[in-house]
């Protein structure tokens, strides 16, 4: 993607991006390693922010490289860049946060251990916790109540508690967050 002859602007990253991408395919090194160079600082700034541990982001960079290089003859050059690499950052990612959080199996209790049960759902200790969070679910205006409890303690995605109720999937999300900010400056 040139810019026309006639003209001295330069090309945006996105376009230039899609210029070494398509020279790429054809077969020029050249642009194949300016590209990797410049998306990898790209990919690496995107996703360390999103994942609980920074450590990460240098792992999942490598494996979106590894898919451009794999990948790139299915690129269309007649389509932005951009697009088609952020398809892969998030595939990476969440194909990353699937086998870590996996491989925790040791980690992972089920509700059905009658020890867990015993432990952290009828513990008489906690009784007292329990019947604070059941009072301040109790102050909240009733439809705000019922959003929050659907999603975080029922499990329903956002946009089958936005039919249940007739809210848009938006107001259901933006009402459990308002909730759950509300409940943890209550409790700390």
């Amino acid at each position: 993607m040139k810019p026309p002859s006639n003209t001295n602007t330069p090309l945006s990253v996105g376009e230039q991006w899609t210029a070494w991408a398509t020279a790429a395919q054809a077969g020029d090194k050249a642009a194949y390693n300016k590209l990797l160079r410049a998306i990898a600082p790209f990919i690496r700034n995107f996703i360390v922010g999103k994942l609980a541990n920074p450590d990460w982001a240098e792992d999942i960079t490598q494996e979106v490289l590894i898919s451009v290089h794999k990948s790139l003859n299915t690129y269309s050059p007649d389509r932005p860049f951009r697009p088609w690499l952020m398809a892969i950052v998030s595939f990476r990612k969440i194909d990353f946060l699937r086998k870590h959080y996996s491989a925790r199996g040791d980690k992972q209790s089920s509700l059905e251990d009658p020890s867990f049960i015993q432990n952290h759902v009828t513990n008489p200790t906690h009784a007292g916790e329990y019947k604070d969070v059941e009072k301040a679910l109790k102050a909240l205006p009733a439809k705000q109540r019922e959003v929050f409890e659907l999603i975080k303690i029922q499990g329903y995605t956002a946009k089958e508690v936005a039919e249940k109720t007739g809210m848009s999937v938006s107001a259901v999300k933006v009402s459990a967050h308002r909730t759950m900010v509300k409940l943890k400056d209550k409790f700390g």
